[in-house]
């Protein structure tokens, strides 16, 4: 007998998700469930894509920069899925079910979960205080606060994440040129978790992509791949679309 994948509970819950319907809590409870199913892990991504797709036709607003490869069509994410898009980056569906990337529009800070607005995985009080700053509209005030710091710190993982939360400020206010600085900072340092030089290597690559510069794009997403770790599959994605564009 074939078991079955059909899970009506928490494909209702995946639908209200998506539609922004869920609590943090009850998000943390899906998130939970997720992680242990890779078969509903896609369905999710499946159907945030899919809304992305409607809303971007019922909206006039102007869309994120999209490569199109082959025949794939040109959509770009919408902001209701933002969560998603700065983990697994933009990938749009379109009717014949072939792929197009786009380089993901925000990166999103760990703002979630605990009184203070930061994650409780944030352990650095410097990152804390500009993480708060950012979100706050201190954009500015958080960049000098983390520059200083970065100065500072002799300590590779630490200067590891504090180059990755300022590249990260640097790039959702649309400074590439600098953001592309800190996270090549992250990718230099020795010794440090591999979650860290992974996204190191995956912001880098969405940073390039933006500049339309597509080979070191390419590059730094197959350094991405070859970790081997949480970003291989989306990384191993554009580096097969980029490829296609030779």
């Amino acid at each position: 007998m074939i078991e079955s994948k059909i899970n009506k509970e928490l494909e209702r819950k995946i639908d209200l998700y998506v539609n922004g319907r869920l609590d943090a809590e009850q998000t943390d409870e899906l998130w939970a469930e997720l992680i242990q199913d890779e078969y509903y892990m896609d369905y999710m991504k499946s159907v945030a894509n899919l809304k992305a797709v409607i809303d971007r036709k019922q909206s006039a607003k102007p869309s994120s920069k999209v490569y199109s490869f082959r025949k794939v069509a040109q959509y770009s994410a919408a902001a209701a899925v933002i969560l998603i898009a700065s983990v697994i980056g933009v990938l749009n569906l379109n009717t014949n079910g072939d792929f197009s990337v786009s380089p993901i529009a925000q990166i999103g800070l760990d703002v979630v979960r605990d009184a203070e607005g930061v994650s409780a995985t944030v352990t650095s009080d410097i990152i804390r205080r500009a993480i708060r700053m950012a979100t706050d509209g201190e954009v500015q005030e958080a960049i000098s606060l983390l520059e200083a710091e970065l100065e500072e710190t002799t300590d590779p993982q630490l200067k590891a994440e504090i180059a990755l939360s300022l590249g990260s400020i640097q790039y959702n206010t649309g400074n590439y040129i600098s953001s592309i600085e800190n996270f090549e900072i992250v990718t230099a340092q020795e010794n440090i978790d591999v979650l860290t030089l992974e996204k190191g290597y995956w912001f880098l690559g969405n940073t390039y992509f933006q500049l339309d510069r597509l080979e070191e794009a390419e590059q730094a997403f197959k350094n991405a791949y070859e970790l081997n770790g949480a970003y291989s599959r989306v990384a191993k994605t554009y580096v097969d679309a980029l490829e296609n564009v030779r």
